[in-house]
């Protein structure tokens, strides 16, 4: 079997306190819950009653057949929608919905196949958030081997990382940040962008998760990003259009949204690009994540994260030796 790592990888041991390739799992500090309760109407006073109440409406409605319906898992989709009932409901249903449509995006992922689409560097989520405490989820478009990797590829990549993401109380209350390098993309790249792809785009951006996008930044982008996105444009509601901006070689423009200390430096940043194997690693380890992806439906097979330590090993060993 061949090395899993891409030969370019970078091991790049972090050392800013502010870098670190593990979910916050824990309690969200008490004035990220000042914020909600502000901001998004979180109670904790009345949070337990809400939350059971919105389950005896998904149980009492039974549009869907919910694989989980505890305290935790349902409050991702009340935050998700500011804790209105009706709004928070729907969403629940459209992501079962969604499951249900496309199946092909959940079944037959692991740890190995998150691996190498992201050590190809198309996908990625820097080991740090910006100054607002959201993470960003980066695509390079242009890095897309669309021989190597299938829309569908892509697909099966962003679910198992949005589920991952919306893992983390501080990510279900404040949301994330979507990041579109599109620099070098190419006519044979945008000719997957169908209509029935940017509906899939839409609805997990809108209509289908419970991570609320609070932005979308595209840099880099050429003449045929814009035909690309008249294809997205016309679905988008009118709140997602006054979240996404376009930047071009612009950073300036970007650096009003994303403070440079939050970035990389390829946008003015002052972060190197942090490999994306040791996040990987963190979820083997994990049980606690490893059961919760389980839950979710995937597959987490103890024999595949043994072979990607293996390979890591291999290619971090032959990339010391070249030193």
């Amino acid at each position: 079997m061949g090395n899993l790592l891409s030969p370019d990888v970078k091991f790049i041991m972090p050392s800013d306190p502010d870098v670190s390739y593990e979910l916050d799992l824990g309690e969200p500090p008490q004035e990220l819950m000042e914020w909600a309760k502000e901001n998004i109407r979180e109670n904790p006073d009345t949070r337990c009653l809400i939350i059971e109440d919105f389950r005896d409406i998904i149980y009492a409605r039974g549009e869907c057949t919910p694989h989980r319906t505890d305290d935790e898992f349902l409050l991702r989709f009340l935050r998700g929608r500011k804790f209105n009932m009706e709004s928070a409901y729907r969403l629940f249903v459209n992501y079962y919905n969604f499951k249900e449509d496309n199946p092909e995006f959940f079944d037959g992922v692991n740890l190995k196949s998150l691996l190498r689409i992201g050590c190809d560097d198309l996908i990625t989520v820097p080991p740090y958030r910006d100054q607002n405490g959201r993470r960003i989820l980066l695509y390079r478009m242009g890095n897309w081997d669309t021989e190597k990797y299938s829309v569908t590829n892509i697909f099966q990549a962003t679910m198992a990382i949005l589920e991952l993401a919306i893992l983390e109380p501080r990510a279900q209350i404040l949301g994330g940040i979507g990041f579109f390098d599109m620099q070098n993309l190419t006519l044979q790249q945008a000719y997957h962008m169908t209509p029935s792809v940017a509906h899939k785009i839409v609805q997990i951006l809108v209509t289908s998760f419970p991570m609320k996008i609070y932005a979308i930044h595209v840099v880099f982008q050429p003449w045929i990003f814009d035909v690309v996105y008249k294809v997205i444009h016309p679905l988008l509601n009118g709140a997602m259009k006054d979240r996404v901006f376009f930047h071009g070689e612009d950073m300036e423009s970007l650096h009003k949204h994303i403070d440079p200390k939050h970035l990389p430096e390829k946008y003015g940043g002052r972060h190197p690009d942090y490999g994306y194997a040791p996040w990987i690693e963190g979820f083997g380890k994990s049980e606690e994540i490893k059961e919760e992806l389980r839950s979710l439906g995937y597959k987490i097979d103890e024999n595949d994260y043994e072979e990607y330590k293996s390979d890591s090993e291999k290619s971090e060993s032959s990339l010391h030796s070249e030193y």
